[in-house]
C-alpha cells in the first residue's frame, strides 16, 4: 500500500507530528502558521482525524476566498427577509465536530469580534430569539500572516489572536526543508504516475538540482504542481521538467515571480477541480466545496482566469 503524504510528512518532520499528536486529543483551538502552501490544510486533517471528534466531518472554509459581506452570513447563518426561512451556517454544520478556518488573518475586523465571543461562550445568536443556540465546534485556524504582527498593527484583534494561540503549531516553508526534497518529489511522481498512466523511474541528478536550486515560493503546493507539469510533459521513463521551471531554478528569481507562480497555482487548483466534478461547481461533491469556496466566489475566481468550459455550461 502506497505512503500517504501525511505519513511521509509525519517521518520528514517528526516534531511537527509530535506536536499534533498533543493537541489532538484536546478540544482546545490550534493555530496554524507558515506560508501559503506549507502543508496547513494538511495538518488540520491530521488533527481531526486522530482527535475524539473525528467521526464527524471538517467543516473548511478559506475566508480569504469569501467576499467580507458574505461571510458572516456563511459562517453564522443567514435569515431570509419575509420567508421565515432561515439558512444555516458552517459553525452549525461544524457542531460536535471541527471547523477550520483558512486564512483566518483575511476575515474583516467586526467579525473577528463576534467569532471572538462565539469561541469563548459556543453561543449561536439569532435574531428574535432571546436565547441563543448553543454549538459544541472545535475551532483550528490558520493564517500565512504573521498574526501577532497583525495584532499590532491593529489589523486583527488580540482577544481573538489570543484564544485561537491556545495551541500554536508553525510550519516550516519548503526552502528551509531541501534535505527533505528528494522523498517528497518521489512521492508526487508516484501519485501522478498513478493518476496518469505514466511509468516514470528515473529522475537525473540534473532535475534533482535544479529542484534543491529553486526557491519555492508556493512551497508544498508549487511542488505538487511542478511535478505533475513535469510527468504529464515526460515522454518514457525519466522525468522532464518544463523550460520555464529550468530557467527559474537557474536563476535568482526576479521581482514579481512569487505572485505570477501563485496564481498559476490558483488557476491549475481549479481546473483540477473542475476536472474532478465533471464541471459541477455547486452542491456538496462540486468544485467549490472541493476547494473550500463558496460557488459565487469560484465563479469570480473563473472570471478572473478567463477559466470557461467551452462544449457547455457549468452547473
Amino acid at each position: 500500500m502506497e505512503e500517504t503524504l501525511a505519513e511521509i510528512e509525519r517521518r520528514l518532520l517528526p516534531g511537527i507530528f509530535q506536536q499534533i499528536d498533543q493537541v489532538a486529543p484536546r478540544n482546545t483551538p490550534v493555530l496554524l502558521l507558515g506560508e501559503a502552501g506549507t502543508g496547513q490544510g494538511m495538518v488540520a486533517h491530521a488533527i481531526h482525524e486522530i482527535s475524539a471528534r473525528r467521526t464527524r466531518p471538517l467543516i473548511q472554509v478559506n475566508c480569504a476566498s469569501l467576499p467580507p459581506d458574505m461571510m458572516e452570513g456563511e459562517l453564522f447563518g443567514r435569515e431570509h427577509d419575509g420567508t421565515g426561512v432561515r439558512q444555516p451556517g458552517r459553525l452549525e454544520a461544524a457542531d460536535r465536530a471541527t471547523i477550520f478556518l483558512d486564512e483566518i488573518g483575511a476575515m474583516p475586523w467586526a467579525l473577528q469580534d463576534k467569532m471572538h465571543r462565539f469561541i469563548r461562550d459556543g453561543a449561536l445568536p439569532r435574531p428574535g430569539i432571546s436565547r441563543n443556540s448553543k454549538l459544541d465546534v472545535r475551532f483550528i485556524a490558520a493564517s500565512n500572516r504573521k498574526l501577532a504582527e497583525e495584532v499590532r498593527l491593529g489589523r486583527f484583534r488580540e482577544e481573538l489572536f489570543r484564544m485561537l494561540s491556545v495551541d500554536t503549531i508553525t510550519l516550516p516553508p519548503l526552502n528551509q526543508r531541501k534535505k527533505d526534497l528528494p522523498s517528497l518529489v518521489d512521492y508526487f511522481v508516484a501519485k501522478f504516475n498513478r493518476k496518469y498512466g505514466k511509468n516514470i523511474r528515473v529522475i537525473s541528478e540534473e532535475t534533482r538540482d535544479a529542484f534543491q536550486r529553486y526557491r519555492w515560493p508556493g512551497n508544498l503546493l508549487e511542488l505538487e504542481s511542478v511535478v505533475e507539469r513535469a510527468v504529464i510533459i515526460s515522454q518514457g521513463s525519466t522525468l522532464q521538467v518544463a523550460n520555464w521551471f529550468a530557467g527559474c531554478a537557474a536563476t535568482e528569481a526576479p521581482a514579481g515571480l512569487e505572485v505570477k507562480v501563485l496564481a498559476d497555482l490558483e488557476h491549475d487548483w481549479i481546473l483540477q477541480a473542475l476536472g474532478k466534478t465533471d464541471w459541477h461547481i455547486e452542491g456538496n461533491n462540486g468544485a467549490a466545496a472541493h476547494l473550500g469556496l463558496n460557488p459565487s466566489t469560484l465563479r469570480a475566481r473563473m472570471r478572473k482566469y478567463g477559466i470557461f468550459r467551452r462544449e457547455g455550461k457549468t452547473r
